[in-house]
């Protein structure tokens, strides 16, 4: 007997539909499975066989060939072991194979019959309806996940028993429900708030911009100074996720099996912090299958990079094209694959190796080559695609002892969901551009012109600074936000003036 399941593999943050064909036949007993498995799915032939004796079903004990196609696609996880478990049962006639080519199945089966959840659900829930199946079969802990697609019906089940159920009477079950839109409009952002910070209203005004224009942002000071307080505070004054972007989040966190033990919609923009001791493929996504990496785990939200200059040279240079394009490709021998990573990159760092250079209370102790060598791990290429670079002094001694005194995260980001509006109002007709450090050339022709005297402030920081091209574009995208954030519809020469002392570090040794 022949029997046909149809299943999904993972390709980068993609599916591809898989058949798993199962054909029982006279001869020795015993499970071969080809079409390009990897180990885990060798291993499903083992549990398959003992859930199905334990779920109380009988195993033929025949020769069983189970066939993955297409074979030149790798097959990777236990997830193909619920379709190879309900192929068996239909080649062996025990439960009704006449919905087999309607449905996707997806699981992993432990020892007594009961279903795991797996991870990338999500991303096979949308490739399934775009295929047109009918309806998905996955574990129950996956099934909320799965109904974030809109237009495909999903069973969830505990156990291969239910599964069997469902295929020999149907009528009797319902598919699960899933409103993921009012999930996100109840999510409340609930990290630190802005008004715990002191002082450092330079760096609290940059921090407005970046959240207001998606513009990348470094600070630079001395230890204690609180760099790296205020950037975990920017996910708490950036506007909420979107339900398209929210989709997009959780489908690469679905891939890479951070929503494994969840099975819920992502609600909040992510914020990863990886150590500066991470590697280059950790960092943009690799391995011999490549898997999404933290700038990809980043999407839509912020990758921020404590003590920028304690990183490795090699594995900053991975970072200047993703920033440049907002996605990065991902090329090995056998495959290539494109991850999205449209994210805003924070970074801190001090001054110099000892930290104090350029403080007004503790001498520096490094010399000119010491300090020449600490930012000379920081290339003038990475440097130009940071838009705001803002140092940060140390408090003054009545700063620290007295209360916060600044705006809570609540009231700045009204304003920045206010000006996020205004450059969605703009943009209406191109979806490819959310915020401002998204604008291309001709954008900046048509809505950053520049009066004479803007033009000649802008002239003079270039020749000043050693500023390139690119970094002259970024002045215009930062001056473009802060007229947003000040409603005001034309750029002036006091916007372009306050972007300019944004760039005063660029050159810093």
């Amino acid at each position: 007997m022949l029997a046909r399941v149809w299943s999904a593999s993972i390709v980068g943050i993609d599916a591809v539909k898989v058949g798993v064909e199962i054909d029982v036949s006279a001869g020795l007993p015993g499970i071969v499975v080809v079409g390009l498995p990897d180990l885990a799915v060798q291993e499903s032939k083992e549990r398959v066989k003992a859930a199905l004796k334990n779920a109380g079903y009988a195993f033929p004990l025949k020769r069983i060939v189970i066939n993955l196609a297409p074979a030149d696609i790798r097959k990777e996880g236990p997830s193909f072991d619920l379709p190879m478990s309900v192929g068996i049962l239909a080649a062996s006639e025990q439960v009704n194979p006449q919905m087999l080519g309607d449905f996707l199945f997806l699981g992993e089966v432990s020892l007594d019959g009961g279903l795991r959840a797996v991870a990338g659900v999500l991303p096979v829930a949308a490739a399934a309806q775009k295929m047109g199946i009918t309806g998905l079969v996955v574990p129950a802990d996956n099934a909320q996940e799965a109904a974030l697609v809109q237009g495909i019906s999903v069973y969830g089940f505990q156990s291969l028993s239910e599964v069997a159920a469902f295929l020999n009477q149907p009528e009797k079950f319902q598919p699960v429900q899933f409103e993921g839109t009012r999930e996100i409009v109840r999510s409340v952002h609930c990290g630190a708030d802005l008004k715990d910070v002191k002082g450092q209203a330079h760096a609290r005004r940059a921090l407005e911009i970046a959240a207001a224009g998606g513009h990348n942002l470094i600070f630079v000071g001395p230890p204690g100074s609180g760099k790296t307080m205020l950037a975990r505070r920017l996910p708490a004054i950036l506007p909420p996720l979107s339900f398209h972007e929210a989709l997009e989040v959780t489908q690469i966190h679905s891939v890479a099996g951070l929503l494994k033990n969840k099975g819920s919609l992502v609600a909040e923009r992510p914020f990863r912090s990886p150590h500066h001791s991470a590697s280059g493929p950790s960092l943009v996504g690799g391995g011999t299958f490549p898997r999404p990496g933290e700038i990809s785990l980043a999407h839509h939200g912020v990758l921020f990079l404590d003590e920028l200059t304690e990183f490795k040279r090699d594995v900053l240079e991975f970072l200047r094209q993703p920033l440049e394009d907002g996605h990065v490709t991902v090329s090995r021998t056998r495959q290539s694959v494109m991850f999205p990573a449209q994210f805003t990159l924070v970074a801190s760092t001090n001054p110099c190796p000892c930290g104090y250079f350029g403080d007004s209370i503790q001498a520096c102790t490094c010399s000119p080559r010491q300090r020449e060598q600490y930012w000379a791990k920081l290339s003038g290429p990475l440097m130009d695609r940071i838009d705001l670079q803002v140092a940060v002094n140390r408090l003054k001694p009545e700063e620290i002892t007295q209360q916060p005194t600044g705006e809570d995260s609540e009231s700045v980001r009204q304003r920045v969901q206010a000006a996020r509006d205004r450059t969605c109002d703009r943009f209406e007709s191109e979806l490819s551009v959310s915020c401002n450090a998204a604008m291309q050339s001709r954008h900046l022709r048509k809505w950053c012109q520049l009066d004479d005297t803007s033009k000649s402030l802008l002239e003079g920081a270039i020749r000043k600074l050693g500023l390139s091209a690119r970094a002259s574009d970024r002045i215009l995208k930062v001056a473009r936000t802060i007229a947003d954030l000040g409603a005001e519809k034309n750029l002036q020469s006091h916007h372009v003036a306050e972007a300019i002392q944004y760039r005063t570090i660029d050159r810093m040794q």
